[in-house]
């Protein structure tokens, strides 16, 4: 899981449109929402089945009702998208994005001032930016999701490790090499 936060969506409530919008901005900006899958959901017919009759991706989520509703759940089986959903009052469940809401409240702490809808929306997407493309994330080990989903992640660490060893062994080697006082 690269813990990569892909799209946001602002709503008074959130109700299964709320939802369905999120979901089919998240595939549009990574870029899944291809000829194929917008032909499918503009038309009502009931979902096809991929190739394989496996949905081709995993939605994991809390028990809100916008998730719940059937609306949602129809929408998620056009998309191939399977949902799996926290058990109730379980906070772990959902552990990765208890996690995000409280990097962001920690590390944003302005945001909960805003109060005009545009300057948040202006606001979560410069922190979400940063949060894919800046931040290191101690979870998948201190790459960023964006190093992570484009495959730098390994390169990345691997550099980290090796950069880590050959100072090491300088500091040794200084260490051994100095005359005792």
């Amino acid at each position: 899981m690269s813990r990569k936060w892909i799209a946001t969506h602002h709503a008074a409530a959130p109700d299964s449109v709320a939802a369905r919008v999120l979901f089919a901005e998240a595939l549009d900006n990574e870029g899944l929402l291809d000829d194929e899958l917008a032909a499918r959901l503009a038309d009502p017919a009931p979902p096809r089945p991929t190739a394989d009759g496996i949905p081709l991706l995993l939605a994991v989520s809390d028990n809100g009702p916008e998730m719940r509703a059937r609306d949602t759940a129809k929408f998620m089986a056009l998309c191939s998208i399977a949902q799996h959903f926290g058990r109730p009052s379980t906070p772990t469940d959902q552990a990765w994005i208890e996690s995000l809401f409280g990097h962001v409240k920690t590390e944003h702490p302005h945001l909960e001032t805003l109060d005009d809808p545009a300057d948040l929306a202006r606001e979560l997407e410069r922190v979400r930016r940063h949060y894919n493309t800046v931040r290191l994330h101690e979870a998948i080990g201190y790459v960023t999701p964006h190093d992570e989903h484009t495959g730098k992640g390994d390169q990345l660490r691997e550099a980290r490790r090796t950069g880590l060893q050959r100072v090491d062994a300088q500091r040794r080697a200084w260490h051994r090499n100095r005359p005792l006082p």
